[in-house]
């Protein structure tokens, strides 16, 4: 339930059109279908993207939520890599392990082939912390993939990404 609300978070504010089932296996534990989620969504990402002419690449999202704050640098880059510090107020959420948020995120950075800093700057409410980090890392991905008008070409010296 509450990674089903983060996922929503993530699209609504990153403005992905983006739907998806999972039909994993939580009879064990939800590592496996928050991973491999982290990885489609990853996929997904990164063929829509192309070559990514025209985008504006860098980015950088502050993102509050009530008394937590959580800082996003994203570059589409082409290499994945993920920088991601963050101290949860709580271990879970519900049923929802608070050490997925990295696993997630790191199964995305990898098959997006983004680099991402993810760091959660205050908080002291585990849900307000980890939903601030997906609605920091939605904003940053939507103004990095934003069309700029003023760029045609790769925005890469090395003419790709």
């Amino acid at each position: 339930g509450f990674f089903d609300h983060m996922l929503h978070a993530l699209v609504k504010h990153a403005r992905f059109d983006l739907s998806f089932t999972c039909a994993g296996d939580l009879h064990v534990d939800d590592h496996h279908s928050i991973e491999d989620l982290g990885i489609c969504i990853g996929q997904a990402f990164h063929q829509a993207l192309g070559d990514g002419r025209g985008i504006t690449r860098f980015s950088h999202s502050y993102v509050p939520l009530d008394e937590a704050l959580c800082r996003t640098v994203v570059d589409i880059s082409g290499r994945g890599f993920l920088a991601f510090d963050s101290n949860y107020a709580r271990s879970t959420i519900g049923a929802f392990s608070t050490e997925m948020v990295r696993e997630f995120f790191k199964g995305f950075v990898d098959h997006a082939a983004i680099t991402l800093h993810v760091n959660l700057l205050a908080g002291i409410n585990a849900h307000h912390q980890v939903e601030a980090t997906f609605k920091s890392v939605a904003k940053a991905l939507r103004n990095a993939v934003a069309i700029d008008a003023g760029i045609s070409d790769i925005p890469s010296t090395k003419g790709s990404l």
